[in-house]
């Protein structure tokens, strides 16, 4: 999806966040804190998000930008896909969520699957690396990468958690509606190639 406001806003973001974690003159700081706020304008002018909320997420956001990390399981079960019902929109994704600072790549997706899903997993490969401002993501107002991890059941059972109040496996053919800002049809379409081709070479981009 080409939305080159999203790339100006993000960038103008990132620069502003930079600029204010390093600089020392307080004119400097006040040049950055506008351009801060003009990144949320063109993020609110844009979007369905109130200025407000961007504002205090900017505000948040400290240190050196980099992209952040998402995580999603990728679990089989005779040739269905299990996905999770995300209480706040209602709809379905495969279980994950932002990565927690202290844990890898592997131990962030097993924790969110049993959180989520009651199902626990162990990892097995990732598949895919994808850069979400590439993909048909609605827009977001920080850069992510989201990381598809195959894990394979090795205990436990379903149970809904505090994100979640359904859980199913579903074939390619009848997916539910999905959620959108967490993955889409066709990044799921591709799980199943990995179903289907065990060595399919890891995606990335």
């Amino acid at each position: 999806m080409n939305m080159k406001w999203l790339e100006w806003a993000q960038r103008i973001q990132a620069i502003s966040q930079a600029g204010l974690t390093f600089t020392k003159d307080v004119f400097d700081k006040e040049r950055y804190e506008e351009l801060r706020g003009i990144s949320a304008e063109i993020m609110q002018q844009y979007s369905d998000m109130h200025i407000e909320k961007i504002q205090q997420l900017f505000r948040n956001e400290i240190g050196y930008p980099t992209p952040k990390l998402d995580v999603r399981g990728v679990v089989f079960n005779e040739g269905k896909i299990l996905l999770v019902k995300e209480t706040l929109e209602n709809k379905w994704s495969l279980p994950g969520g932002f990565c927690d600072v202290g844990l890898s790549a592997s131990e962030n997706v097993v924790k969110e699957i049993v959180e989520e899903s009651g199902y626990k997993v162990e990892p097995k490969k990732l598949l895919a690396v994808m850069d979400m401002k590439k993909h048909s993501h609605p827009p977001q107002p920080f850069h992510y990468y989201k990381l598809f991890i195959l894990c394979e059941v090795v205990g436990g059972n379903p149970t809904t958690g505090t994100e979640t109040n359904g859980i199913d496996f579903f074939e390619l053919n009848d997916l539910p509606e999905l959620s959108i800002n967490r993955n889409t049809a066709a990044q799921i379409e591709l799980m199943f190639e990995y179903y289907k081709n065990p060595l399919k070479e890891t995606w990335f981009d």
